[in-house]
């Protein structure tokens, strides 16, 4: 089996749905923004790409289309290269990137990018129309329970207290507004030019302005100030949209290569793809689905916990997030360094993506040599993928 080394990874900002600055744009185009990034960042040609592979979650209206092709078109990149969509709900970045490795892994291809792309303002969770199918809403109502009742459902199970979640959801925001006031998110983040039109004087005004930094983080939350929010998916609950992940919008892009591209490129790979695995558990805890990954994870890699140095687990809800960390226990110390998704957003197919690009940033800044992308996925499962940095 060849290696599979990922050359570079890069996201845009995550901004916000309905109200942040990514609100009027197309996922096609952010996503398109993110391929072009990389490939001028990189310095490959265009034409060298074999293929694009982007995650989605829900692939449909403006993100429809097979929006890997659209947004390959978009990007400039020739009529060549082309383009295919992958859906495994949240996990579909990542899930995305670890197909690419497999093709180059197999000596498939040699250039592959990978990553994902999301607009929760363009298409809400669930789609346009939430169809969900008939014999399974007799049979087995709890495979399509609301993402919130399934987090419920996860902190009675594992005894998660509502302050421990704000406290953990706070300290995700701590954690972000820290990061980007240092900027340390800057080498990741690929500027996103946003065009804004409003009515002055009866008359059209047009401007526009480079987004490059995370809109929906707040560095002043404490837990204090999370706890006086109201449930909001269940009569005396605990979840909160405070301690929940925010509603993202935003793309991310990974170049995905073989040995002997590297070498034609002269560049030096950011890292060495080293193994992915995704299992399923009841949908009704899909919170839960990162406690059977991990370790299916670190056996396909041939390691254990204690070599990992760094963990992006995704911040679905502060409770999965939580019961993750304690069943497996894992080290906090390495988990979340700069914030997760309570404070920096959850955009859906584009999260795997997106945390590839943080995990292998900050691992070059901390010099840590295995790294782990890990999230809970919609109908209960759980993906973990593992990276070497170089």
């Amino acid at each position: 089996m060849k290696t599979a080394y990922i050359v570079a990874a890069y996201r845009t900002a995550g901004c916000r749905a309905y109200k942040g600055k990514f609100s009027g744009m197309r996922p096609d185009d952010l996503a398109a923004a993110a391929i072009a990034g990389l490939v001028e960042r990189t310095g490959i040609e265009p034409g060298q790409v074999e293929d694009i592979i982007l995650g989605c979650a829900f692939p449909e209206a403006e993100q429809g289309w097979n929006v890997a092709r659209v947004a390959a078109m978009r990007a400039g990149l020739p009529v060549s290269v082309p383009g295919m969509t992958v859906n495994r709900l949240c996990s579909s970045g990542l899930q995305a990137v670890a197909l690419a490795a497999e093709r180059v892994q197999a000596g498939l291809a040699d250039c592959v990018v990978a990553g994902g792309t999301e607009s929760m303002t363009c298409v809400p969770l669930g789609g346009n129309k939430v169809t969900p199918n008939p014999h399974l809403v007799t049979t087995w109502p709890e495979s399509f329970l609301g993402m919130g009742m399934t987090a419920e459902l996860v902190a009675e199970n594992h005894g998660i207290t509502r302050e421990q979640m704000d406290l953990f959801a706070a300290e995700s925001h701590r954690k972000a507004a820290e990061a980007i006031a240092a900027g340390r998110f800057a080498d990741e983040i690929i500027p996103v030019e946003v065009e804004h039109a409003r009515l002055a004087g009866g008359q059209m005004k047009k401007s526009s302005e480079l987004v490059s930094v995370d809109d929906g983080v707040r560095g002043e939350t404490t837990a204090a100030s999370l706890g006086s929010l109201k449930p909001v998916f269940r009569m005396n609950g605990t979840v909160t949209a405070g301690n929940s992940s925010q509603m993202t919008d935003g793309a991310a892009a990974v170049l995905v290569a073989s040995e002997s591209f590297v070498k034609k490129l002269r560049r030096d790979p950011a890292a060495r793809f080293v193994a992915f695995a995704v299992r399923g558990v009841a949908p009704e805890v899909m919170g839960i689905g990162p406690i059977p990954a991990i370790p299916a994870a670190l056996a396909l890699a041939g390691l254990k916990q204690d070599d990992l140095g760094l963990i992006e687990l995704n911040e679905a809800f502060a409770a999965q997030s939580l019961a993750v960390l304690k069943e497996l226990k894992l080290d906090p110390a390495i988990v979340n360094v700069n914030g997760g998704a309570i404070a920096l957003g959850h955009p859906l197919g584009c999260t795997g993506a997106k945390l590839t690009a943080t995990l292998l940033s900050e691992m070059g800044k901390r010099r840590v040599r295995y790294g782990m992308v890990s999230m809970c996925i919609g109908l209960g499962m759980g993906a973990a993928g593992i990276f070497e940095k170089l």
